[in-house]
């Protein structure tokens, strides 16, 4: 038997990191915005005859085997797939054979790259070991999973927007409420919002955990600049749901700028020396605005430009020293195949 999903990664928009619980809970109002991009995550199980359990990354060319699986949560390397193997075929309540399996994946996002490429390949890989086991989660069942695995891997709290992109697809607010989240898709054009997006990947990887972490720290402590630039993100969170809303790419560029700015001041390491000169030089070409994906510190950053100064911008990242990923607008999410 074989079995295989793919989810898909994202670019944050606007309202990033106070989707941490409980953060939002301070912050009425709060919402994230979210474009799910085309560069997928992949999992694939393939059974065995011979009753090991082998987990397989293409991306880092990893590879580990046991015999008993209730020894992989224990094996270092591939850490994220061990544990979630372990609670779908011991923890989980499946009734499932026990056969063995290989289960293999692949991320198309580059290590560290801020565009959940690790938060898209846990959905994946909890579809996966679902269907394999025969379980029936609901896809909210499975979000729960995939968020709290993760945040025993990367050992820190792990944010609500970026697994429902990778399930769901599309561009969508997360409205983020006392009584639970609420998930509203925008009444835009994507094929528009995708002409006017340039991606790339700044060479440089990231670690968002520590980056949000140190911020979640000095918030939940009190501290008031903190507090007020949490404000900021969420009212432009905001403007730029309205903007999208209303195609008006003005307002779109404003707030992707002023949503950077915020981010700025939240931590000295959310920005780099080289992060600032692919800035300034997106600007220099045409770009309208620009930010870095996810907590900063690295990965990728996006522009917004108009579509003729499309060719200009993408070279003066090159030059730059940036590399380009192409995408689309996905509309797809999880794909179990």
């Amino acid at each position: 038997m074989r079995i295989a999903t793919s989810a898909a990664t994202r670019i944050d928009l606007a309202g990033g990191t106070i989707d941490i619980w409980p953060l939002y809970l301070f912050h009425d109002g709060a919402q994230t915005i979210n474009a799910a991009i085309s560069l997928r995550a992949a999992a694939t199980i393939d059974s065995r005859t011979d009753g090991r359990l082998v987990l397989h990354s293409d991306d880092t060319a990893q590879h580990v085997e046991v015999n008993d699986w209730s020894t992989v949560r224990e094996v270092p390397q591939l850490r994220l797939l061990g544990l979630l193997a372990h609670w779908f075929l011991t923890e989980s309540g499946s009734t499932a054979p026990r056969g063995g399996l290989t289960l293999t994946t692949r991320c198309e996002s580059p290590a560290g790259a801020g565009i959940a490429g690790s938060s898209a390949l846990t959905v994946a890989v909890c579809a996966a070991l679902s269907a394999w086991t025969g379980r029936t989660d609901t896809p909210e069942a499975l979000l729960q999973i995939a968020q709290n695995i993760e945040a025993q891997v990367i050992r820190v709290p792990t944010g609500l927007q970026d697994y429902r992109p990778a399930l769901y697809g599309g561009v969508a607010a997360l409205e983020l409420r006392v009584d639970g989240l609420r998930r509203i898709p925008l009444d835009l054009d994507p094929r528009e919002l995708e002409r006017r997006l340039v991606l790339c990947y700044t060479g440089e990887p990231h670690f968002s955990g520590t980056n949000n972490w140190e911020i979640m720290k000095r918030h939940l402590d009190g501290d008031v600049f903190i507090h007020d630039c949490f404000n900021r993100i969420r009212d432009t969170a905001v403007l730029m749901r309205e903007a999208l809303n209303q195609s008006d790419w003005s307002r779109v560029a404003s707030a992707i700028n002023d949503e950077w700015d915020n981010r700025t001041r939240l931590a000295p390491g959310v920005t780099t020396p080289l992060i600032d000169s692919l800035i300034a030089r997106a600007r220099h070409a045409g770009a309208r605005a620009a930010k870095v994906c996810g907590a900063g510190g690295g990965g990728c950053l996006f522009c917004l430009i108009e579509p003729q100064d499309r060719h200009a911008v993408e070279q003066a990242l090159r030059d730059g020293g940036a590399r380009l990923l192409p995408f689309t607008i996905d509309d797809r999410g999880l794909i179990r195949d």
